[in-house]
């Protein structure tokens, strides 16, 4: 059964209730520390869920998703020192297709 946070509209303080979740919302309840009766709000807070493994997401499928990053690093830096080698030396490839 899930907990439910409601707190108390005229005290501001805050109590936690295990409702089903075909029970209606509470708009009243009893204080722990008087007992009287109470008007009360529901609080709506962020669930507490965690995903635990791999492959939640596409980005997150463990070894894949680090071998293709580390092959665009490498793509990337021969791309870039053979782009450097062709511009500083043309005769060379020149050369090397007038030898075919």
């Amino acid at each position: 059964m899930p907990t439910y946070v409601y707190k108390f509209i005229e005290t501001g303080e805050t109590i936690e209730v295990q409702q089903a979740f075909t029970d209606d919302a509470l708009t009243e309840a009893v204080h722990p520390v008087d007992g009287t009766v109470r008007p009360v709000k529901k609080v709506f807070t962020p669930i507490g869920v965690t995903f635990k493994g791999g492959g939640f997401y596409k980005t997150d499928s463990g070894s894949s998703s680090k071998g293709s990053s580390t092959s665009a690093a490498a793509s990337d830096s021969s791309t870039s020192s053979s782009s450097t080698e062709s511009a500083s030396s043309p005769s060379s490839s020149t050369a090397s297709s007038t030898a075919d």
